[in-house]
């Protein structure tokens, strides 16, 4: 296993320079930079506009401007933002926070309640249950995540029971501890729920078809044979072998939340890694897209390695150095 996260964690650099490449390509690629708002004022002078490209290295070609980021980058120096006039190592610290907690929330959420479901499902298959819960699950797949978002920015502003946006509140310094733990619960609640309605569809699928599969086979036939009681079958050797591929994705699907988020923090006003790319995107602001990209791709790639780890601990059928 230490041969194969090796090898995992050495292809990871030029990986990591492949996505640098592309992403700066394309972020060249489109019209304009950071200084066309300032190009369409009037009382900016055009020597104040080139005073600002030099100062901010916009005056240098792509490739220069490329190379130098990227040497600053192998010293995790990942540049200086533009619109937030701070490094973009500490303006992502300040967001990276409550992305993960986001990501982390929706992500226990919809296995809390995926995995029940899912074993429910094949259990009882065929009956009420198992079609209800199979029509909710194409529903909330087909449904937007945004047309989610909105209709939960509506049902807030109409009851008024949660918050509309932000993760606190204004007076959140003030607060005792237990009420600063409320006041952050009741934010995180429709984001959360938002987040996780997705996850929990594709997981519950995922989760009944893999136990249906594992209840036919050969193995939990022997162990009835043997006499053991059902839930002992069920939970104990039919769970366990039916619940490795999700294991798998466990690691794959909270970085996937954590840069999947980013609809959600828009429509519901959520200060997190997904907003901030959006704004810096739209602003020009290369270098905090640059480095979001990175955390967003090392976080894919340090999920699935986790997920395959994880997996070979569950199942002692997986080699990993094999």
């Amino acid at each position: 296993m230490k041969k194969y996260i090796l090898q995992r964690l050495l292809l990871l650099p030029l990986m990591l320079l492949g996505i640098s490449v592309i992403s700066f390509t394309l972020l060249k690629l489109a019209p304009g930079d950071y200084l066309d708002s300032l190009k369409l004022a009037r009382d900016v002078s055009p020597e104040l506009i080139e005073r600002q490209k030099q100062q901010l290295g916009l005056d240098r070609s792509a490739p220069e401007q490329f190379l130098r980021w990227l040497a600053s980058a192998v010293r995790l120096d990942f540049g200086y933002s533009f619109t937030y006039k701070i490094p973009v190592v500490e303006l992502i610290a300040q967001r990276l926070p409550a992305t993960f907690l986001l990501a982390l929330c929706a992500t226990l959420f919809a296995w809390m309640i995926a995995i029940p479901l899912g074993i429910l499902a094949a259990i009882w298959q065929g009956s009420f249950f198992d079609r209800l819960s199979s029509a909710l699950a194409f529903f909330a797949l087909a449904v937007p995540e945004f047309f989610l978002a909105l209709l939960a920015v509506f049902f807030a502003s109409q009851t008024g029971w949660l918050p509309l946006s932000g993760l606190t509140s204004i007076d959140h310094e003030f607060m005792a501890p237990w009420e600063k733990v409320w006041d952050v619960t009741r934010h995180l609640f429709l984001p959360t729920l938002v987040l996780g309605i997705g996850s929990i569809a594709s997981l519950m699928r995922i989760m009944r078809s893999n136990f249906l599969e594992t209840m036919r086979a050969e193995f939990v036939t022997a162990a009835r044979a043997k006499g053991l009681s059902e839930g002992r079958v069920l939970l104990g050797h039919t769970l366990r072998n039916a619940i490795n591929p999700l294991v798998t994705i466990f690691g794959y699907s909270i970085a996937g939340l954590l840069s999947g988020s980013l609809i959600v923090e828009i429509v519901m006003g959520y200060p997190g890694i997904g907003l901030l790319v959006y704004e810096a995107f739209f602003q020009k602001d290369i270098y905090v897209v640059m480095a979001s990209i990175l955390m967003a791709s090392i976080m894919l790639v340090l999920g699935n390695l986790v997920g395959d780890i994880a997996l070979a601990l569950s199942d002692p059928r997986i080699r990993l150095d094999k």
